[in-house]
């Protein structure tokens, strides 16, 4: 079914992407918004806007409900629902379909069999993937839990089934802390997804985070290359890139192709990405889990391949057959993401809603910068902190980094706003980082060296937003 008009279920910079893509597609957008986005960009932008609740997220675009109401009231055909929000709510993308309306991403039993870490883990390695050692599926009590632990060695992750965005994710140094660490990991999880249910793997110190991004149609299935993510403060990306320069060819082609076996073994449907651990010291890579939405950093990989992902989850979407190949899709430079968050990096990260009162947007050759603001906006303290995305592009790495710099130098956004550029600026001139000498857990120890912390180290960083996305 051709799509004609596409209802997009969220706001900030991913709505207005969804919209441009949907206007590149000669579609009809109508975009959704809370009472505390109604002079959002998303909404000047879209052809028809449409208010789905209060500015709560729980009451507006976690309302399932409301959404698919007012999608069905403006006449749209689809619904769009980007990332974070319902983006990987099975029981929505379910709802969606049984409303008669078209779901922007796969289907609901493939969100739920790849949502549910365990059976994920499981998934993958009857693919022929490679999993961290770790119990094969959820384990039934604690003390279960933690004859498993004994078993592979510790240190462990302990990771929740229904996790993610880094929540309900624990490691054990020993079995002395195991069962009070794992109790705790089961009330995170129990409190952020509704599902305590836990599985355990081998702690893999100090890896690579390198993702593989997929486009599927249910029987044709792409890669599109990979991203690294090591750059990460508490399991949220700071720093993206692509392609990873730890990998050799031969590296990248296995990597790559394990992602398309998984992606072939779901029958997935749309745009996902699988994400990896790779050891740098082993030269062995293992699978963590796959987001079944767009993600975040999906720019880093269009600027190297040229493929718009949006627009081809919409084609995918509209039951057209996937029209590139393998041998279509091939990396040209080098692309780098930095995520430009309302927070306070000197004031452990607080969380700084505000007004963006002194715009200026860089620009120039190699320079894309994803956002959804304007002079005057005021940031809403009801959502996450991400303002909005800068990519920098180039023919190499080097050339990548320097653009990456001159664009930093350029943004303005508030006079008295604190955001994560300042930080980001230094780490674009660290000799680490300028190496491709980082791992999981490198910026954490750089960030205590580098910015005061005025706060205890353990307040939560999303302490001044109410819905922070998994992102």
């Amino acid at each position: 079914m051709k799509i004609k008009k596409l209802f997009i279920a969220n706001r900030g910079e991913i709505a207005v992407r969804i919209i441009r893509a949907a206007r590149d597609l000669g579609i009809e957008t109508v975009q959704a918004f809370s009472t505390a986005d109604a002079t959002a960009l998303a909404v000047e932008l879209a052809d028809h806007a449409v208010e789905i609740g209060p500015a709560p997220a729980a009451q507006s675009y976690l309302s399932g409900d409301a959404i698919i109401a007012a999608a069905k009231k403006a006449d749209a055909d689809a619904i769009h629902p980007g990332y974070g929000f319902l983006s990987e709510n099975a029981d929505f993308a379910d709802a969606v379909t049984e409303a008669g309306l078209i779901f922007i991403g796969p289907s609901g039993d493939t969100i739920r069999l790849m949502g549910d870490k365990a059976m994920a883990r499981q998934k993958a390695a009857e693919a022929g993937v490679p999993t961290i050692p770790g119990s094969d599926g959820v384990l039934d009590n604690l003390d279960e839990a933690a004859d498993m632990a004994e078993a592979i060695g510790f240190p462990v992750m302990i990771k929740a089934a229904a996790g993610g965005g880094g929540r309900g994710i624990r490691i054990a140094e020993n079995a002395e802390d195991f069962v009070k660490i794992a109790a705790e990991a089961t009330s995170e999880a129990k409190a952020a997804f509704g599902d305590g249910r836990l599985y355990v793997e081998k702690l893999i110190s100090n890896a690579r985070h390198v993702e593989v991004q997929i486009l599927g149609d249910g029987q044709r299935f792409v890669h599109c290359f990979e991203r690294e993510c090591s750059l990460q403060r508490r399991r949220q990306k700071l720093w993206e890139e692509a392609p990873c320069l730890a990998l050799s060819d031969d590296m990248r082609d296995r990597l790559c192709n394990s992602a398309v076996k998984l992606a072939q073994a779901v029958g997935y449907k749309g745009a996902g990405t699988i994400e990896f651990l790779y050891d740098d010291v082993s030269r062995t890579y293992y699978f963590i889990e796959m987001n079944t939405r767009i993600q975040v950093e999906h720019p880093v990989t269009e600027a190297i391949t040229g493929i718009d992902l949006v627009a081809e989850m919409i084609r995918i979407a509209s039951d057209e057959p996937l029209a590139i190949t393998q041998n279509d899709i091939s990396v040209n430079g080098h692309a780098i993401e930095v995520r430009i968050n309302a927070e306070d990096p000197e004031n452990n990260f607080l969380p700084f809603p505000g007004i963006i009162d002194d715009l200026r947007v860089p620009g120039g050759i190699g320079i894309r910068f994803d956002h959804m603001l304007f002079n005057e906006y005021q940031i809403p303290p009801f959502y996450d902190s991400l303002l909005g995305k800068l990519i920098a592009y180039g023919q190499n790495r080097e050339i990548a980094i320097k653009r990456l710099r001159r664009a930093l130098a350029e943004l303005r956004l508030g006079k008295n706003l604190k955001t994560t550029s300042t930080l980001l600026h230094r780490l674009s001139h660290d000799p680490d980082v300028l190496s491709g000498a980082v791992h999981v857990n490198w910026l954490e120890p750089w960030i205590k060296a580098n910015f005061t912390r005025k706060n205890n180290e353990t307040t939560e960083t999303t302490g001044g937003y109410k819905h922070d996305q998994p992102i």
